[in-house]
């Protein structure tokens, strides 16, 4: 099989469980090239790749057995479509001359993931690997980047062949209009209320510096979208903060007031448009330019004025600085930020049953270094990480777009094996800990010093949201038992601490600061959590 190599001097992990590819692995055996890192479970595998590619840009590569192991993994196929990921998925299938047999642990993988992944194979000519592996990662890293999965026969994988190491192609970019650039440069220049939104397009270093020079050149107030606030400054005057799951009404009222938004590398998806309801479908209320590398993401939901197929950051760039005086907007943008204060601000008090999650985020967000990197697991213990921790790049945010639990724990796994000259603080839930903790042990094995905090409630959080809201007191399927999470955090060589009170949290910053791995667990307040359908809640469960 054809090496994957990484750029010079990187190298490239490779996530695997399973064991349907012994011949990939016996290729692999004393190859310094690529880093093969041995992970706990399929998904865990899956999630971790997912992150590093979202810290390198690059396709995240992992490996599983074939039937049980890809159905594991599946969760990770599902995200890195939902969030927009390049990822590659190989899985060991059976000998070439069993497939469609019904044979032990066959899948027909073009089924089962034809519609959640961007493309299928399934490799029975061992000629075809290099080919193979040239489209998958092309297909995986244009336009929306996506998964891609390669079902390859144990005898292909174990054939001899002539090929050459598959060297990383050339991008696909689409160069901006010159015609529509400067359309939209005569719609920035008038506009007097204008919005611009920030995805995913722009999510590497040059997106970045991009969209910050956009931003002040033409003094464009920036939204991220969901789970995107890593993208921009959000001490910058100019940050009006992120289309998430609970935008309050009075927040949404002013920016449909706005006479243009500019989408720039961002899907105008569920989460990010509240529904579907901002802007208005399927006409908006405002002139909408929107710019993605994808032409298929262009107005299937909400009819664009202007639609550009184009690289986000090219856009950014060609838009130059404005050649005229712009409209005042100090009116507009003080709106704006009054609105993104009142989000911010934490006012949670002490409960009886424990310590408001929001007060944990708050103490750790103030005392965050510059080169921090945040993981962030699925759960509404999770709300206020989005709305009070003011990140500033190049700090980076990996949360699952998806809302996948069990996300958490291998993205820190992942940030830590990428990255480990910097911090990685990770937030889960006990929840979405009990799903994929067991990840822990690679970062044991690798010695990695990652801040996990854990928010203990002994309930689904988000799940239990919802049910207070439609069912009081009906408490569900939505409470479970934990085991002693302390002494969890023990066997995986962390130093352990709990936190049981507001008193306590002033401990965070000098144990996120403490070099080695640091196990943290918060008693925290389900009260807290259910206060905006039930203030007065208490735990029935």
């Amino acid at each position: 099989m054809p090496s994957i190599p990484g750029r010079p001097g990187d190298r490239s992990p490779l996530l695997r469980a399973g064991e349907s590819y012994l011949g990939l692995l016996e290729a692999l055996n004393g190859c310094d090239e690529i880093d093969t890192v041995v992970c706990r479970h399929e998904s865990g595998a899956g999630f971790m790749a997912l992150a590093d590619a979202r810290m390198t840009g690059r396709p995240g590569v992992a490996c599983v057995s074939r039937g049980p192991g890809a159905c594991n993994a599946a969760i990770a196929v599902h995200t890195a479509q939902q969030d927009g990921v390049p990822f590659i998925l190989f899985v060991g299938q059976v000998a070439k001359d069993d497939v469609r047999r019904d044979s032990f642990q066959e899948i027909d993988y073009g089924q089962m993931f034809g519609r959640i992944a961007k493309w299928t194979a399934e490799v029975t000519d061992p000629n075809r690997m290099a080919e193979t592996l040239l489209r998958a990662f092309q297909v995986a890293t244009t336009g929306l980047p996506g998964p891609v999965v390669i079902a390859v026969p144990e005898d292909v994988l174990t054939a001899q062949v002539e090929a050459a190491t598959v060297q990383p192609q050339a991008r696909v970019r689409g160069a901006p209009d010159p015609a529509a650039l400067e359309q939209l440069r005569g719609w920035l220049a008038e506009a007097e209320r204008p919005l611009l939104l920030a995805g995913s397009g722009l999510e590497n270093e040059a997106g970045r510096t991009a969209l910050k020079d956009m931003a002040e050149a033409w003094n464009l107030p920036v939204l991220v979208s969901f789970r995107r606030q890593d993208l921009f400054d959000n001490a910058h005057p100019l940050y009006a903060g992120d289309m998430g799951l609970s935008n309050p009404a009075s927040q949404l009222e002013l920016l449909r007031s706005s006479d243009l938004l500019v989408t720039l590398g961002a899907r105008l998806s569920d989460i990010t448009s509240q529904g579907y309801s901002f802007p208005k479908m399927v006409r908006p209320e405002m002139r909408l330019a929107h710019v993605h590398a994808d032409p298929d993401v262009l107005g299937i939901h909400f009819a664009a004025d202007l639609a550009l197929a184009s690289d986000p950051v090219a856009c950014a760039r060609a838009l130059g600085q404005p050649q005229a005086a712009l409209p005042d907007r100090r009116d507009w943008l003080s709106a704006l930020a009054a609105e993104r204060a009142k989000i911010r601000a934490v006012t949670d008090k002490e409960q009886p049953d424990g310590v408001p999650f929001a007060r944990v985020v708050e103490k750790v967000g103030a005392n965050l270094t510059e080169d921090a990197i945040v993981t962030v697991d699925a759960g509404s213990f999770g709300a206020p990480i989005y709305r009070a921790i003011p990140f500033r790049p190049p700090q980076r945010l990996l949360a699952p777009i998806s809302g996948a639990m069990g996300f958490g724990v291998p993205a820190a796994v992942a940030a830590g094996l990428r990255t480990p000259e910097r911090p990685v603080i990770c937030f889960v839930g006990d929840g979405g800990l009990l799903m994929t903790g067991s990840e822990l042990a690679v970062a044991l094995e690798r010695e990695l010093p990652l801040k996990v905090i854990v928010s203990e409630n002994n309930v689904y959080g988000s799940i239990l949201l919802h049910q207070e809201r439609d069912y009081p007191g009906h408490w569900t399927g939505t409470t479970f038992t934990n085991p002693d999470l302390e002494t969890l955090g023990k066997a995986y060589g962390c130093a352990v601490t709990r936190l049981e009170t507001l008193a306590d949290l002033d401990r965070l910053p000098e144990l996120i600061a403490r070099p080695g791995p640091q196990f943290i667990v918060v008693t925290s307040s389900v009260q807290a959590l259910l206060a905006p359908v039930r203030p007065a809640a208490k735990h029935e469960g």
